[in-house]
Order: C-alpha cells, then structure tokens, then sequence
C-alpha cells in the first residue's frame, strides 16, 4: 500500500506523460499565423501604394506634366471630371490649384492670396470699391502668359465679384443682391 504522500505527489515520469504537449497543433497554428500576418501585410502594401499614388482617374500624360512643370510640389491630391483634372498642392508653403486638360495641357494655375499681396495700384483701387463691404475671396489666375485677379466684396445686401486683367484696375464680373428674411 503507497503512502499519502505517494498518493497525492504523481511520478515524474507520470506527470511528463500528462504535461506534454501535442507539438503537431502548435506548429500549424503557427504557421497559419504566419502566413495571415504576411497575407495582410501584403494586402496593406498593396492598397496603401495604390491609393497613395493619388493618381486615380488622372491620365500618365497629365501626371508627366505636372511633374516636369512643379517639380518641387509636394501633398498633391488630384480630382478628374470630364472636361479637365485639377492638381492641389503646396509649393513653397503655398496652396495652389492646377487645371489640365486631358491632352496634359496646363490650363490654368490658381492660389488663394491676401490683399497685401497684390499689385499696389490693385489694392488702392479696391479700396475704393471696399465701402461698407469686406473682402471673402481673393484669389489670382494664371494662364498662358496672362494673370487675373479675382476678389468677391460683401456687405450686409449684396456681393459683387471684380476682376483684374493683370493690373489695369477692376471690372464688375459678377453683381448678387442678397436675399432678405
């Protein structure tokens, strides 16, 4: 008959039976692991390069151009609509828009500005036209070899739109009376 202790404590050789481990389960585990961590992997790569690209949509003439024209440009993100494809990017700090047609031709460049960085006679002749109103867009247009200029005015019941050919002085481009309550 076997003591209480011998009853209770189990043979080495008894208990490294009970405690060993089917390694057969525990490497196909890992593997299956392996390779759904490198499929994933993989997958993210791939979708990451392809929608990083931001090129969606945009034809590899337009593409070409815009590099070899703003080299330096950098967070570019792209639109296409039928009739041209808009770039937005920075260059030199500076947030710019620029339209192509589908053949890769720059159409037009544009940025937003402040008053200050307009031509002076530009600014001064505008403040003629600023009575009562404030400015909410100002932006300049660049195509081909001419530049423009845009500002919208407002006030409490209406918004007009003037446009600068270069810096020959303003023309009424657009006139809207506001809606009243």
């Amino acid at each position: 008959m076997k003591t209480q202790k011998e009853q209770t404590t189990p043979s080495i050789s008894r208990f490294n039976q009970e405690t060993t481990f089917n390694k057969t389960p525990f490497i196909k585990n890992t593997k299956m692991k392996t390779r759904i961590l490198a499929l994933s992997l993989l997958l993210t790569v791939a979708f990451t390069s392809t929608f990083a690209n931001n090129e969606i949509g945009v034809s590899q003439k337009v593409v070409n151009s815009f590099k070899s024209e703003f080299a330096q440009a950098v967070e570019v993100k792209w639109e296409n609509t039928k009739d041209f494809a808009k770039a937005t990017f920075k260059l030199n700090d500076q947030v710019m828009f620029a339209y192509y047609s589908e053949a890769g031709e720059l159409l037009a460049v544009t940025r937003n500005l402040i008053a200050a960085q307009l031509p002076i006679n530009l600014q001064s002749s505008m403040k003629k036209n600023l009575k009562d109103s404030w400015i909410s867009d100002l932006f300049e247009v660049s195509a081909g070899d001419e530049t423009s200029y845009y500002v919208t005015l407002e006030s409490a019941d209406h918004t007009v739109v003037l446009k600068s050919n270069g810096a020959q002085g303003w023309t009424t481009f657009k006139k809207e009376k506001k809606a009243t309550l």
